[in-house]
């Protein structure tokens, strides 16, 4: 069995509208359809890599590879998680939680994205809450990292809605031009601590851990 090699495939995060797990193969293409329908306003660009620049077949193809190449690449010192964000059965977005060197640091990073006809329902803050309980509650984070730029004020407010702090700035250079990233970090303590906006739970992490570094939860 595929879960026997790749215990991740197993791994399923629920809230009471969503289920984030790695989508099989005909899930991923329809991913791809959803990333070639659109997934913001492309006046603007959210992304430090523009992808969605490309056209829709493209894009659709890079959702594909960049999921590939997240498993092909993947070691304990080294990863990220895609996780297809699914309500009622359908993949509405994607959720990434990454790390490097997360045995020793404690410390993932996220990033995701949502259909554009799934966008102002909630979902984005749902998501990032479930995510966040895998890396606190089920994979002992101490500290999660974000970030979001000035003219992303949707991110922004999720990220401030589950209790992250300024963690300075940014600037690169995004389309030919300058632009400001605020970055923000969100610690142990203030996880338990903040609003809680979502009941999670968590099934077949413990195959997972050695995928981690680990061989039990808390070490």
């Amino acid at each position: 069995m595929l879960n026997h090699h790749w215990p991740l495939f197993g791994l399923r995060v629920r809230t009471p509208r969503l289920e984030l797990r790695l989508p099989d193969a005909e899930e991923l293409a329809e991913l791809g359809d959803l990333a070639a329908r659109g997934v913001h306003d492309p006046a603007r660009m959210p992304f430090n890599h523009p992808w969605t620049d490309l056209p829709p077949a493209e894009r659709a193809r890079s959702v594909l590879q960049y999921f590939w190449l997240s498993l092909g690449r993947w070691t304990a010192e080294d990863w990220s998680m895609l996780l297809g964000v699914f309500q009622d059965g359908t993949i509405v977005g994607l959720q990434e939680v990454c790390a490097k060197d997360f045995a020793t640091l404690r410390e993932v990073r996220t990033g995701s994205w949502l259909g554009l006809e799934h966008h102002g329902q909630g979902i984005g803050t749902e998501m990032r809450a479930a995510v966040l309980h895998l890396a606190f509650a089920g994979l002992g984070a101490e500290q999660a990292r974000s970030g979001a730029f000035s003219d992303n004020p949707a991110s922004l407010a999720v990220s401030r809605r589950l209790g992250y702090r300024p963690d300075g700035i940014h600037r690169l250079v995004v389309r030919g031009a300058p632009v400001t990233e605020h970055r923000l970090r969100l610690t142990r303590d203030q996880w338990e601590t903040g609003p809680q906006h979502a009941e999670v739970t968590v099934d077949g992490l413990a195959p997972c851990l050695p995928l981690f570094g680990f061989s039990q939860v808390g070490e």
